[in-house]
């Protein structure tokens, strides 16, 4: 008996493990052995079942890499838009990078030599790597929301920036990394924000756009840093964004190279199409950033975005946190690049409560389908338009108890994300790019449910697994204290916040 547990122990170890290093086909080949030399044993009825999520993973893993091929061949079939810039152009014709052969690209093509031998340099260890599922602050919220005056829209000033860090320096074993959480006033810079943040002893991110080239040289080889800066949008170039970018780059700072395309605004409504854009514009940042210094860090921050229902952007809506995932997983599984996306917050604007409750439901979301570095989790409120240090302090207590739960029942199976497909992505691309936005492409129209879609049938394959039903418990037993308001008031509370008077645009409404 102790030699037939140990052998059928030792299988059980194996398929786990390659779940673990995303080789799913290897782990149903053990999975399948324990079936059928211990067919009545417990381990065979979990066995039975991983091998149907083996399937699906395998599925959902080729996705991913024809994802980042497409992304590749938009990058050497379509093109980047920056010849109206002669720095960028010049920094790529000095490389040999364009491929000047190409007389089908509506943009800049690079040649796929240069693409793949860039790539290949852009490093995949992280010194101060967090880890899985490390939910952090983001450096987008431009407002402070007070809890004593909510009629009060501003940056945060230099006493309540500082007691943010105190708090989030409490908060260390909770937070995985803790970027700039809030706008400030004239009475702080950004670069005194970023010194104070350094209380705070893990991984930090700022953005050096405003700073001068002596503070943006200050984060030069601190692994505990990352430079938030961006350069490419909808396969274009910001023009604001090429002077910053390359000093960055050239400083040796580690950057995060940020893209929060929207689904069906600054890009295709398809996931997969969404992501192929994302992935190609993040690329191209990297090898620019390879071109102009070879081997400097690059994380990749494709941040996909979606849309509501009113047509705005929102962090309420349940197709945030498994986008953000699926994007991770492209990263995780394929790429090897470290990883940063968003989620975990909530449109909600002023009623905390409900917005701690949402936010929680988001991060239980994003941690039960696994994500890398997770931006904007702790506080953030109306789609990121706000901080409340009142919801940070709450999203790290009710953290650190989901935390709890994890290390009690974690086990180490991959959840399947039923990531849906579309044969369709290059020539959607091509056709949103042509006709100047996604609005007026008919990959659009053609696409449109495609997020509903996705979400029932994770809603539906949720019913016939659950996972991890420990956090949804977690979550009712919290419920009885939630007070959140109707829907009718929560609807106002924008225009409450926004035109505190009454005295309401009626084109704004």
């Amino acid at each position: 008996m102790r030699t037939r547990a140990k052998k059928i122990i030792a299988l059980f170890d194996s398929a786990v493990a390659n779940e673990q290093r995303y080789e799913f086909q290897n782990a149903k080949r053990y999975y399948s052995k324990i079936v059928e030399i211990y067919p009545n044993s417990p381990e065979a009825g979990i066995a039975r079942e991983r091998i149907q999520d083996m399937d699906a993973l395998s599925r959902e893993k080729r996705i991913y890499k024809r994802i980042d091929r497409n992304a590749r061949r938009v990058l050497t079939e379509i093109g980047i838009d920056i010849s109206s810039n002669p720095e960028l152009m010049k920094i790529l014709m000095d490389a040999d990078a364009i491929d000047f052969n190409n007389e089908h690209s509506l943009y800049i093509p690079l040649t796929e030599e240069y693409v793949d031998s860039c790539l290949a340099e852009v490093p995949t260890y992280m010194a101060e790597d967090p880890g899985e599922n490390a939910f952090g602050t983001g450096a987008t919220p431009p407002f402070l929301l007070r809890p004593d005056r909510q009629d009060v829209l501003a940056p945060a000033t230099r006493l309540e920036f500082e007691e943010i860090v105190q708090t989030a320096a409490e908060y260390t074993d909770t937070l995985g990394i803790f970027s700039i959480p809030v706008a400030t006033d004239k009475s702080i810079d950004d670069f005194e924000c970023s010194r104070l943040m350094e209380q705070f002893s893990d991984l930090k991110m700022t953005y050096t756009k405003n700073m001068t080239d002596e503070e943006t040289a200050y984060f030069r080889n601190r692994d505990d840093w990352l430079d938030g800066t961006s350069l490419i949008t909808s396969l274009t170039y910001m023009p604001s964004m090429v002077a910053p970018f390359i000093r960055s780059i050239q400083s040796g700072n580690n950057v995060l190279l940020l893209d929060l395309t929207i689904a069906g605004s600054t890009g295709p409504i398809s996931p997969e199409a969404l992501l192929t854009q994302i992935h190609a514009q993040v690329l191209f940042m990297m090898i620019l950033a390879q071109t102009i210094n070879p081997n400097v860090s690059c994380v990749h921050g494709g941040i996909p975005d979606v849309l509501g229902i009113s047509g705005d952007l929102c962090y309420s809506d349940p197709s945030q946190p498994i986008i953000n995932s699926a994007m991770a997983r492209l990263n995780m599984w394929v790429t090897g690049f470290p990883s940063a996306q968003s989620g975990g917050s909530t449109s909600i604007i002023n009623d905390i409560p409900a917005a701690v409750e949402e936010s929680e439901l988001s991060r239980n979301t994003l941690r039960e389908y696994g994500v890398h570095i997770l931006r904007h989790a702790m506080g953030a409120m109306g789609s990121l338009n706000y901080f409340s240090l009142e919801k940070f302090i709450q999203d790290c207590e009710r953290e650190r108890e989901s935390r709890r739960i994890m290390l009690k029942t974690r086990h180490d199976f991959v959840v399947p994300l039923y990531f849906p497909e579309d044969k369709h992505v290059l020539s959607g691309i091509r056709e949103i790019a042509v006709k100047g936005g996604a609005k007026n492409a008919d990959h659009t129209l053609n696409n449109t449910g495609a997020f509903m879609k996705w979400q029932k049938q994770l809603i539906e394959m949720s019913e016939k697994k659950v996972y991890y039903p420990e956090f949804r418990n977690s979550l009712q037993k919290h419920k009885k204290n939630i007070d959140r308001t109707t829907k009718g008031e929560r609807v106002s509370q924008l225009q409450d916040t926004l035109f505190p008077d009454g005295d309401i645009p009626t084109e704004e409404i």
